[in-house]
């Protein structure tokens, strides 16, 4: 019973000395706190950190929630259109070989430099042989653009009208891509059935390699130039 009862004593002594360590604490001061009070707010500290840490991961985590749910509607979006694109991936890769034939087929249409002198005379044949007089056949500067170059052509011929009709047929179906344009038809002086026709014959032809690398060139320094001001 003695062993007992000094053990309640010391217990209750250590129980009211922990006490007597939280009491009259300066709080501008904890350095100068007993070593249990400076434990206690340790801990204390410690648990708000890990708490806030805690908040501060959840909500992070929640942000990156709503922000993939968000993307939701547009990643659907995208399935579908893919899906769309698969199912007729067959269709579309015939319409490209479609397209690639007929652009290989207006190539060959196209002339080069060395044709185009050959080709002004088939224009000029078309015509003779129709029977029509050339009253001005004048070939005029030509245009480069970024794939082709344009020759104008200003025509002006004479005859009955249904054979001027046919001339323009066979310009039409001539082997080489030449089109009619800004045509004027009038009464000629030298006959009441004959006709006079202006025109202006377009004509094409692919670019040769060096007109390709000049063209390519001068993009080039323009591009360069365009950089530099900025």
């Amino acid at each position: 019973m003695a062993k007992s009862s000094s053990a309640g004593v010391d217990l209750n002594s250590v129980f009211q000395g922990a006490a007597t360590q939280f009491r009259g604490l300066n709080v501008s001061q904890p350095g100068q706190w007993p070593a249990l009070p400076k434990l206690a707010a340790f801990l204390a500290v410690a648990a708000a950190v890990v708490v806030l840490g805690w908040f501060a991961v959840v909500l992070d985590a929640n942000d990156e929630l709503e922000a993939e749910r968000a993307k939701e509607p547009t990643l659907k979006q995208s399935y579908r259109d893919k899906l769309v694109q698969a199912v007729n991936l067959g269709e579309l890769r015939k319409q490209k070989l479609l397209v690639e034939e007929y652009v290989i087929q207006l190539e060959k249409q196209l002339p080069g430099k060395a044709e185009m002198d050959a080709l002004l005379s088939d224009i000029n044949q078309a015509g003779l042989g129709r029977g029509l007089q050339f009253e001005l056949f004048r070939p005029g500067q030509v245009a480069v653009k970024d794939y082709y170059a344009e020759l104008p052509i200003e025509l002006k011929v004479s005859g009955r009208f249904h054979d001027i009709g046919a001339f323009a047929a066979d310009v039409a179906n001539l082997s080489r891509i030449v089109t009619l344009h800004d045509l004027s038809i009038s009464s000629s002086k030298s006959g009441s059935d004959v006709l006079s026709m202006d025109a202006t014959a377009r004509t094409y032809r692919y670019l040769d390699p060096e007109e390709v690398e000049t063209i390519r060139k001068g993009a080039a320094a323009k591009k360069s130039r365009s950089g530099a001001q900025k």
